[in-house]
Formats: C-alpha cells, structure tokens, sequence
C-alpha cells in the first residue's frame, strides 16, 4: 500500500469518501439500469410489433414513440438534468443527490437502449415469426417466445453497451451534485486541485467499465446458438 500512496498521497485520507461515493455509483447504475431496461425492452419490442407489417400494426403508436426517442435523445444529457428537476421532485421528492438522478438517468437511457433493442430484434429471422404465426401463437407468445428469446444475445450486447453509456452518465450527474465518482473527481480533483484524485475516480470508472464488459461477454458467448 505504501507504493501505492507515493502515488495517490491523497488516497489514504480519501479512502473512506471514494468508498462512499463508489458505492452511490454503483447504486445509480443498478436502480436507473434495471428500470431503464425492463422500460426499453417494452418500447423496443412495441416499436418493432406496431411497425409497418408488423404483428400488432399501428403506424399512429409506432411514429409517436419513435419520435419521442429520437427527440429525447437529441436533447444533451446535462440540459436533461436540470430539465427534468420538476418532475424528480415530483416523483422521488427530490432532485438532488442520488435518488435525485435516477429520473434523468433513466430518461437518458431508456430512448437510447430502445433504439438498441429494436435492431437487436429486428435482427430475428422473419421466417420464424411466420412459422410461428401460422402455428397459432399470440402476439404476446411470439414476442416472449420468439422475439425476446431469439435476440438474447443481442439484448445482451446492447444491454451492455447501455450499461456501459450510463456509468458515464453517472459520472456527468455527480458533476451536479448527484454523489458517486464524478461528484468526487469534482471535488476533490477540480475544485481542491488533487489531481490523483481525478486519476483515481477514472481508474474506478475503467474497473467498472471492465467488469461490465467481461459480465457481458460471458452472457453473450453462453446464449449464442
């Protein structure tokens, strides 16, 4: 440890508070990232179902919904942020520190892991969705049955690829005084000019980064057919 204090001096006094913030991140990602996916999953698949030709047809829901993704995602995450305090208040009670974030956390996530999940599935063989049609399953059952089950390993590389973009949202958040690593880089790398300290909260987000990835990979490669 003492190596490793040389060069982070400021670790040792910090420790407990990176801990701390550490922790606030890893609770952002996991409350904001499973709500965005259960919510991405449903807009994904309603995308491709209400499509022209698909299962469930209705151009009117389809356009309505792209175009609220697209321009969600048009509008730049720190804008979001402080665009969505209202309904963070209205929703959580607050719009500041970590549970403040989740609302624009998830409104910046679920129109992007959406669009994710749409091509993901579109990716299915069309020829499965007939096959299934014709023996008789519902909308609901080739969806569940077809659709979802047929892209897993698509769901699960957007889904890491989602999971990935939103720790760097975490990051943005903690800038405005959302906690987790970005809120700590900030104050202790920015404001009080320790520059170890940025380096230490880019390090955390790399080893997060990683551990994502490798989780991802694995799922991946144990749901390929």
């Amino acid at each position: 440890m003492g190596i490793i204090y040389q060069i982070f001096p400021n670790l040792e006094k910090l420790a407990p508070e990176l801990i701390k913030c550490t922790g606030q991140t890893v609770q952002m990602v996991a409350v904001s990232g499973i709500i965005s996916f259960f919510f991405g999953l449903f807009f994904g698949s309603l995308l491709i179902v209400t499509k022209k030709g698909g299962i469930l047809e209705c151009v009117p829901v389809y356009n309505v919904i792209d175009k609220a993704i697209d321009i969600l995602r048009s509008i730049p995450f720190l804008i979001l942020l402080f665009l969505l305090i209202p309904m963070s208040r209205a929703i959580v009670g607050t719009s500041l520190g970590v549970e403040g974030a989740y609302v624009p956390l998830i409104f910046g996530t679920v129109p992007f892991f959406s669009r994710q999940i749409e091509t993901a599935i579109a990716e299915v063989d069309p020829g499965l969705i007939e096959a299934s049609e014709a023996m008789g399953f519902s909308p609901i059952e080739i969806i569940f049955s077809v659709y979802l089950r047929e892209s897993i390993p698509g769901i699960a590389r957007v889904s890491m690829i989602t999971l990935i973009s939103l720790i760097g949202l975490t990051t943005m958040a903690g800038a405005v005084g959302a906690g987790g690593v970005g809120d700590f880089a900030i104050r202790y790398g920015y404001q009080l000019h320790q520059r170890d300290t940025i380096w230490i909260s880019v390090i955390i987000t790399l080893i997060m980064v990683s551990i994502v990835q490798i989780i991802g990979n694995i799922i991946i490669k144990n749901t390929k057919h």
